[in-house]
Protein backbone atom coordinates (compact mmCIF):
# COMPACT_ATOMS: atom_id res chain seq x y z
CA UNK A 1 0.00 0.00 0.00
CA UNK A 2 1.30 3.42 -0.94
CA UNK A 3 0.28 6.76 0.55
CA UNK A 4 1.14 10.10 -1.04
CA UNK A 5 0.86 13.49 0.62
CA UNK A 6 1.09 16.85 -1.14
CA UNK A 7 1.47 20.28 0.43
CA UNK A 8 0.32 23.32 -1.54
CA UNK A 9 1.14 26.91 -0.57
CA UNK A 10 -1.16 29.47 -2.17
CA UNK A 11 -0.86 33.22 -2.59
CA UNK A 12 -4.18 35.05 -2.90
CA UNK A 13 -3.05 38.60 -3.60
CA UNK A 14 -6.54 39.96 -4.36
CA UNK A 15 -8.04 38.77 -1.05
CA UNK A 16 -9.24 41.79 0.92
CA UNK A 17 -11.09 39.81 3.57
CA UNK A 18 -11.38 36.40 5.15
CA UNK A 19 -14.44 35.85 2.94
CA UNK A 20 -12.33 36.37 -0.21
CA UNK A 21 -9.75 33.90 1.09
CA UNK A 22 -12.36 31.29 2.02
CA UNK A 23 -13.99 31.55 -1.41
CA UNK A 24 -10.73 30.66 -3.17
CA UNK A 25 -9.76 27.91 -0.74
CA UNK A 26 -13.21 26.33 -0.68
CA UNK A 27 -13.53 26.37 -4.47
CA UNK A 28 -10.09 24.84 -4.95
CA UNK A 29 -10.80 22.12 -2.38
CA UNK A 30 -14.14 21.25 -4.00
CA UNK A 31 -12.75 21.14 -7.54
CA UNK A 32 -9.82 18.95 -6.55
CA UNK A 33 -12.01 16.65 -4.48
CA UNK A 34 -14.48 16.18 -7.33
CA UNK A 35 -11.82 15.79 -10.02
CA UNK A 36 -9.62 13.26 -8.28
CA UNK A 37 -10.04 10.43 -5.79
CA UNK A 38 -8.15 12.34 -3.07
CA UNK A 39 -8.67 14.00 0.29
CA UNK A 40 -8.04 17.74 0.59
CA UNK A 41 -7.79 19.78 3.79
CA UNK A 42 -6.73 23.27 4.79
CA UNK A 43 -3.61 23.04 6.96
CA UNK A 44 -3.15 26.56 8.30
CA UNK A 45 -5.31 28.82 10.44
CA UNK A 46 -5.85 31.76 8.08
CA UNK A 47 -3.19 33.89 9.72
CA UNK A 48 -3.22 36.17 6.69
CA UNK A 49 -5.92 36.63 4.08
CA UNK A 50 -3.45 36.47 1.23
CA UNK A 51 -2.04 32.99 1.84
CA UNK A 52 -3.24 29.46 2.49
CA UNK A 53 -1.73 26.02 2.87
CA UNK A 54 -3.59 22.93 1.67
CA UNK A 55 -2.82 19.27 2.18
CA UNK A 56 -3.73 16.52 -0.27
CA UNK A 57 -3.63 12.81 0.51
CA UNK A 58 -4.16 9.76 -1.68
CA UNK A 59 -3.79 6.05 -1.17
CA UNK A 60 -3.35 3.22 -3.68
CA UNK A 61 -1.84 -0.21 -4.11
CA UNK A 62 0.45 1.25 -6.79
CA UNK A 63 3.19 3.82 -6.21
CA UNK A 64 3.36 4.41 -9.98
CA UNK A 65 -0.35 5.26 -10.06
CA UNK A 66 0.06 7.69 -7.16
CA UNK A 67 3.07 9.36 -8.78
CA UNK A 68 1.05 9.98 -11.93
CA UNK A 69 -1.95 11.15 -9.93
CA UNK A 70 0.14 13.62 -7.90
CA UNK A 71 1.56 15.08 -11.11
CA UNK A 72 -1.98 15.50 -12.48
CA UNK A 73 -3.14 17.06 -9.20
CA UNK A 74 -0.25 19.53 -9.26
CA UNK A 75 -1.08 20.55 -12.84
CA UNK A 76 -4.77 20.94 -11.90
CA UNK A 77 -3.89 23.00 -8.81
CA UNK A 78 -1.89 25.44 -10.93
CA UNK A 79 -4.71 25.73 -13.51
CA UNK A 80 -7.53 26.08 -10.97
CA UNK A 81 -5.61 28.52 -8.77
CA UNK A 82 -4.90 30.67 -11.81
CA UNK A 83 -8.61 30.63 -12.74
CA UNK A 84 -9.44 31.76 -9.19
CA UNK A 85 -6.93 34.61 -9.27
CA UNK A 86 -4.46 32.89 -6.95
CA UNK A 87 -0.97 31.57 -7.53
CA UNK A 88 0.79 28.47 -6.28
CA UNK A 89 3.81 29.70 -4.35
CA UNK A 90 5.08 26.17 -3.83
CA UNK A 91 3.85 22.59 -4.06
CA UNK A 92 5.60 19.37 -3.19
CA UNK A 93 4.63 15.80 -2.53
CA UNK A 94 6.12 12.68 -1.07
CA UNK A 95 5.34 9.06 -0.38
CA UNK A 96 4.63 8.36 3.27
CA UNK A 97 6.03 5.24 4.82
CA UNK A 98 3.44 2.68 5.82
CA UNK A 99 3.82 -0.24 8.14
CA UNK A 100 3.70 -3.54 6.33
CA UNK A 101 1.16 -6.10 7.43
CA UNK A 102 2.09 -9.53 8.76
Amino acid sequence: MAVAAMTIELRIEHAQSLKDRRQVVRSLKEKLGHGFNISVAELDEAVTWQSATLGVAAISASRDYLAGQMQQVEQAVNRIANDLGATVADAWWEFLETASSC
